[in-house]
């Protein structure tokens, strides 16, 4: 399932109109955004936790020559499934 069929979905089951639907999912996706770049997590109960990682500067190596080089720090973006979602899957 892509954005669309995101999109298509929410209107089908809500009962909105398509351009209703994207202004829905696109606020949601925005708000969930901006709550992880302020450093917050964003907790679902019975779907599932987004969080933020903070990963530490390292020294890696180019695979094409061999030669170190520094990785930068970063913050990568995780998503743990909830109870709900587990059980829904399986």
């Amino acid at each position: 399932m892509n954005k669309n069929d995101l999109i298509s979905a929410v209107a089908d089951t809500s009962g909105l109109t398509r351009g209703d639907a994207t202004k829905a999912v696109e606020a949601v996706f925005d708000a969930i955004s901006g709550t992880l770049k302020k450093g917050d997590e964003v907790r679902l109960v019975g779907f599932g936790t987004f969080s933020v990682a903070k990963r530490k500067a390292s020294t890696g190596r180019n695979p094409r020559t061999g030669e170190p080089m520094e990785i930068k720090a970063s913050s990568q973006p995780k998503f743990k499934a909830g109870k709900g979602l587990k059980d829904a899957v399986n």
